[in-house]
């Protein structure tokens, strides 16, 4: 019996890492293809993006851009006012299918005034409420609505009640840091951006396009 040569053993140790993977590959693709067929549900889903990393309304953002891809009518509600007009705003507020909201005189980063901040989130939220009992709307974003329950301002409760009486193909994303428990364990997916490494701790300012 004739040895392998070194070039027609390598030639088989890499045959046999080809099928290795390919098996492995079908392997994964029927448990994806299981869960796929499992998963019988047609309705609206509610996710929140919470965590110290940037990224949360930006993530948000770029969903509502798939929604409108499909013609689907959106609606936002920003609970926090900053100091400059946002690029997310400039934009999707001049869009025909989007209703675009900013929280009036209220919440900022700059001044705390509890009194007319709480009076802002609650104007906010009689309007956010509006909203999630319409039919006409398929895609909700409650930006930064978490610090809303952080700084006491509104009652969970009432937004744990209006997202499971909202009409069943509306879907929904809330951002924050941290939020509730009784939200944590309602939502239908929640995702944590970490924070890992930002420009801003190094000393790069903040820019248009990039935090605004």
């Amino acid at each position: 019996m004739t040895d392998l040569s070194t070039e027609q053993k390598v030639q088989q140790e890499q045959g046999q890492k080809v099928e290795k993977n390919e098996a492995r590959l079908l392997k994964k693709k029927a448990v994806v293809d299981q869960r796929i067929a499992a998963a019988t549900q047609e309705r609206g889903v509610t996710i929140l993006l919470t965590g110290n990393g940037k990224g949360k309304s930006s993530s948000a953002f770029g969903t509502m851009a798939r929604a409108l891809g499909h013609g689907q009518k959106s609606a936002v509600i920003q609970f926090i006012k900053g100091r400059k007009t946002t690029g997310e705003q400039l934009f999707f507020g001049a869009h025909p299918l989007v209703d675009f909201h900013v929280m009036g005189h209220g919440f900022t980063w700059e001044t705390r005034d509890p009194e007319l901040e709480k009076e802002a989130a609650e104007q906010a939220w009689d309007l956010a409420a509006g909203i999630l009992s319409d039919p006409s709307v398929h895609f909700v974003l409650l930006d930064e609505i978490t610090y809303m329950y952080k700084y006491g301002y509104l009652d969970e409760n009432d937004l744990i009640a209006a997202l499971a009486s909202r009409p069943p193909h509306q879907n929904v994303m809330m951002t924050g840091r941290t939020a509730p428990r009784v939200l944590l364990d309602t939502v239908d997916t929640h995702s944590k951006i970490a924070d890992e490494r930002h420009a801003f701790a190094h000393g790069v300012k903040a820019q248009a396009g990039i935090e605004w």
